[in-house]
Parts: structure tokens; sequence; C-alpha cells
């Protein structure tokens, strides 16, 4: 048995970002990493419905690192809704590293739906512009056309893509990232969605954030879904403390 991790050591946001580092992109293959809080009792949410409510200033300070080396963040639409997401905004610093590296400056937003329901706040503007890809949805082949047809509208065909038959395929979803140049995939939930995404074997790395405080009532957990027949192994990347938060880092092995 060892000890891996003791309170005090201070880690600056450098130290964040070296820790983090996804590894070197390979061609048309993507790296998934879900990043995820929940409470001491699992909860994966406060009483408000809002995992926000559980977030400390540790893991408010991964959260923002996490999303400063993304290529895209991926989110189901429900959580979008529920969490009022937007387009990620990174840190000035951050901007400025990935500019240097000849990549957007800040991550794009996927957003997961079988309904092509996306908040309107998010196609106010087209998908893609000048400074790289903005917004797209991952649908079907079944999705709605008329839905279809606005989406298109606004956010450029090239933005809406039809990734699975009834539901989104993972495995063609991930891949169709990738070929747009987004292979640093950040996938932030909901549970059910990366219930399917571990389902389908394409997530390669899990940060998982353990808040110290118990909320009780009948929050779910991070995952959601069928039972998964291949649910491990994982290798333990490194362990943070601060404060009593927790923040591991796993990998797939």
């Amino acid at each position: 048995m060892r000890l891996l991790a003791t309170a005090g050591a201070d880690l600056d946001r450098a130290d964040l970002v070296q820790l983090y580092a996804y590894p070197d992109p390979v061609p048309g293959r993507a790296w998934v990493r879900i990043n995820m809080v929940a409470t001491l009792d699992g909860a994966v949410h406060g009483a408000d419905g809002r995992s926000g409510s559980i977030n400390t200033p540790a893991d408010k300070r991964v959260f923002s690192v996490l999303r400063g080396l993304a290529d895209v963040v991926v989110a189901g639409a429900g959580t979008v809704r529920a969490e009022d997401y937007s387009r990620p905004r990174v840190k000035p610093e951050d901007a400025e590293r990935r500019h240097a590296a000849g990549r957007s400056t800040r991550p794009c937003l996927a957003v997961v739906t079988a309904s092509g329901d996306v908040p309107a706040a998010l196609l106010e503007a087209p998908g893609r512009d000048d400074s790289g890809w903005r917004v797209v949805v991952l649908t079907t082949e079944t999705t709605d056309q008329d839905a279809l047809a606005r989406l298109r509208t606004t956010l450029g065909e090239e933005c809406v893509l039809q990734v699975g038959t009834d539901t989104v395929d993972a495995t063609v979803a991930v891949d169709a990232l990738a070929e747009r140049g987004l292979a640093r995939v950040l996938c932030e939930g909901g549970p059910s969605l990366l219930g399917r995404w571990l389902a389908a074997d394409r997530v390669d790395e899990l940060c998982h954030t353990s808040a110290p405080v118990v909320v009780g009532g009948d929050a779910g957990r991070i995952v959601t879904g069928p039972p998964l027949t291949d649910g491990g192994p994982w290798r333990l990347g490194h362990l943070l403390e601060d404060d009593g938060t927790l923040l591991a880092r796993w990998v797939r092995r």
C-alpha cells in the first residue's frame, strides 16, 4: 500500500497543465477524456439538480485547465440545458498557448442530441467561423427533418453531423470529430451519455473529483445505463488533494 497524495503540495496552473496534458495526437484518432464530480455519498449534483452546486474551488481550477487543453467539449443536450452551457471560454494564458501552437484559441462545443433540440442561445451564429469550430451538433439519421433544417440554416451544413441511426453512435461521433481536427475530446456528461460512450469502449481517461460534502436525496451516479460487461481495469494516473477535495485521473489500461 502506498501513500498517493498528501495535503500541502502547492501546484500552480502550469503544473496542472503539464499533469493533465493530452498525449500527442495520432492522425485520425481522438483521445477521449471524461470529467465528472460527485459527492462523498455518490451524488452527481446538489439539491438544485446542477453539478455546479457541488463544485469546489479545487475542482473549478482543474475544470478550467481541462477546458483550456481540449479541442472540443462534448455534452448531452439535457446537460447543456440544465447547466446553461455556452461555447467554452478559457484563460488568456491558455488562449495564448493555443494560438502559439496553431490551434483555435477556444475549444468547440459539441452537443449530443437525438431530437435535434438545441438551446437557441447556441444558434445565434454560424458553427464555424474564422476562429475555427464554434458549435457542432452530433445527431442521428432519424432526427426530425425540420429540426435538422433549422440547425443547418444557422450553424452550417458541416456543423451538423449525423452519426448514428436512432441514437448517436459513440465510435462514429468520436471519429467524425477527429476527422475535423478535434482530437482532444473532453466529455462532460451527462451520466447516460457517459454510460453509452463507456459501453462503446471509446473512453480513454476518466477525471473524477470527490467533493467533501454529503447531500443525500436521490441524485444519480456519474454513469447510468445498462451494466458494463468490460468496465475496467483502469490505471491511476495521479491523485491530488486540496482542502478535502480529491482529484483522481484514471487511464484505461
